[in-house]
């Protein structure tokens, strides 16, 4: 398997902590983001073929065990174009993992993903808004649309929701593409219209969840791949900060804990 690690981001949201270091190095509870994932990968046997995908202070990353590749239009592009900066580590016949750079998750997460045998695989958190009233006081505010059908296949994601019934569960940002699927992955990624608009968003500038509804609209099989809490996504300074007042205190590990 491949593992790549989504790091190229400016992290604009989360200075000043990434003032003088990428987003995935920013500590919580006293370890990079980054060495979080890591070790959660190595407790899952993840710890080979792995590839962190840098721009923004790339010189600053810290990814033991791992290759760096560089997008160099990070602070031009989003996380499909960064994903494509690594296209060489996207090997047919075996499968593909991606991560963004900024969560942290218990491995049992990562090995519900590791675990799926779909063409597609995301991890989504059933449990979702327990997590999002730490982060705001109205989790439908910055929600995504997460449907599924009655075998957990998602349907639709990455919209903006009008209503709780729209988000049966919430996307994390960890994604496996099954080996056999590799090469038609980046055949549609090939075949995508370079002057679309994605979700509003230029295709430089496109989300990741523009893309796996582009496969879902393709008729790809996406599967859901459904745990309760036990991961975080570190996207503003004031989320940091409340993530380790509740480290500190130990009121933290009832959302997912720490390694």
């Amino acid at each position: 398997m491949q593992t790549l690690i989504l790091a190229a981001g400016q992290g604009t949201r989360l200075r000043p902590y990434t003032n003088d270091r990428p987003k995935c190095m920013v500590e919580l509870a006293g370890k990079p983001l980054l060495h979080r994932q890591l070790a959660a990968m190595a407790r899952c046997g993840v710890e080979s073929d792995i590839t962190v995908i840098g721009g923004y202070r790339a010189s600053d990353l810290d990814a033991p065990g791992s290759d760096i590749v560089i997008n160099p239009r990070f602070d031009q592009t989003n996380m499909v174009l960064t994903l494509f900066a690594a296209r060489d580590r996207m090997l047919d016949g075996e499968d593909l993992l991606i991560s963004y750079g900024d969560i942290v998750y218990e491995p049992r997460v990562l090995q519900a993903v590791l675990d799926c045998d779909a063409p597609v695989c995301l991890a989504a958190d059933r449990a979702w808004r327990r997590l999002w009233k730490l982060r705001m006081d109205e989790p439908l505010d910055d929600a995504e649309t997460f449907r599924m059908d009655d075998m957990g296949q998602v349907t639709e994601l990455g919209k903006k929701p009008e209503s709780y019934d729209q988000v049966q569960a919430q996307y994390m940002g960890l994604v496996k593409i099954r080996g056999d699927q590799v090469a038609a992955f980046k055949a549609f990624f090939d075949g995508l219209d370079r002057e679309a608009r994605y979700d509003g968003k230029d295709f430089d500038n496109m989300y990741m969840t523009s893309l796996v509804q582009g496969l879902i609209d393709a008729g790809w099989p996406v599967q859901a791949c459904l745990v309760d809490n036990g991961w975080l996504e570190v996207d503003t300074a004031e989320e940091l900060e409340a993530y380790e007042a509740m480290a500190a205190s130990g009121k933290l590990d009832t959302y997912c804990l720490l390694d």
